[in-house]
């Protein structure tokens, strides 16, 4: 089997959202691959240093460098190590898991030349990401979805006479987490009987944020802070909706939890979500920062139990598509 180095950002240790370099690395071990990780330095100009240094120390011992690409500040963490790769005759991998990474190639077209068209491949988890980029010119991709272990994921129907919204992110402003709290308002304002629980880390302040939020629209929120998956999976079994109220999206991984739970899904259309749920028939997508296109929705799927759950069940049959036993061949063919 071959050696693999893979740079991302392995912060869960740190209180983080356990992110792509984790999850896949370790089914990747599993699969025989001898995988090595890079970094979990807290402070970013440690963390790139790390990274840096670990193409330079495996460069003779592996047959790839996988790195996780977004599209914001760490980008520049992927343009740094793909030059360094490209300079030590390295195949490297970026994966293209920023929402807004199609952007980024306007924005800085010759760095995204430099990082893209260089690549052994690109890995686009969503078809969105795939079709961004081709329409940017560039063919070297490959559609490879993010995975789950469909075996921890149990389908449960619902009801709906009382409407208990979860959500599930880091808390970060390109996730719009206030808007959840107007749409419990909202819901609340109109006498439906409803309750939000918000489960997810801090990343940039705006957990606090939405805290205080909260309280000043005078309604109660239950804010768990970051769980373990088979917590939050044990947890969801209280909720009866799921929503994602972001403003940027690529492929969430958090979207095919609830897919293969049953939890009927509620999203704003953006990025690529409208390649991931086919609307009206696998959730509902609504428009971005709007708690009254949620709120119809949210009365739409309420008075129908019999359709909302047809629905949820072909969401789940879907999410079969993304278990790790299926998406893991794709991973082999690429890394053969």
């Amino acid at each position: 089997m071959k050696n693999i180095l893979y740079i991302g950002n392995k912060l869960s240790k740190s209180g983080k959202t356990e992110t792509t370099i984790e999850t896949l690395s370790k089914k990747l071990s599993l699969e025989g691959y001898s995988v090595f990780t890079f970094s979990n330095k807290k402070i970013k100009l440690l963390r790139l240093f790390d990274m840096l240094f670990a193409i330079l120390k495996y460069a003779k011992k592996v047959d790839y460098v996988l790195i996780d690409t977004y599209s914001t500040s760490n980008f520049y963490y992927a343009y740094l190590c793909s030059q360094l790769c490209r300079f030590l005759k390295l195949k490297y991998v970026p994966i293209l898991h920023g929402g807004n990474l199609p952007n980024r190639l306007k924005s800085s077209s010759k760095l995204s030349r430099a990082v893209f068209k260089n690549a052994h491949i690109n890995i686009a988890p969503s078809v969105y990401i795939q079709s961004e980029f081709e329409k940017h010119g560039y063919s070297n991709l490959v559609h490879i979805p993010n995975s789950i272990n469909l075996h921890n994921y149990s389908f449960k129907e619902r009801d709906y006479e009382t409407i208990k919204l979860l959500w599930v992110r880091s808390f970060s402003e390109i996730y719009n987490p206030f808007l959840a709290v107007e749409i419990l308002k909202l819901l609340l304002d109109e006498g439906i009987h409803a309750s939000l629980c918000m489960v997810g880390p801090d990343n940039d302040g705006s957990l606090q944020k939405t805290i205080d939020y909260a309280k000043k629209m005078g309604v109660e929120v239950t804010f768990t802070g970051k769980l373990s998956k088979p917590d939050w999976i044990k947890l969801s079994k209280d909720y009866n909706l799921f929503i994602n109220t972001t403003n940027f999206d690529n492929m969430p991984v958090s979207i095919v939890e609830a897919m293969a739970l049953g939890l009927p899904i509620i999203s704003t259309n953006v990025g690529g979500m409208s390649f991931l749920i086919e609307n009206d028939r696998e959730g509902i997508l609504v428009t971005p920062n709007s708690a009254i296109a949620f709120v119809s929705a949210i009365k739409t799927l309420q008075l129908s139990h019999k359709n909302t759950n047809r629905m949820s069940l072909k969401a789940r049959r879907k999410a079969e598509n993304y278990d790790w036993d299926v998406v893991k061949n794709l991973w082999i063919s690429v890394l053969q």
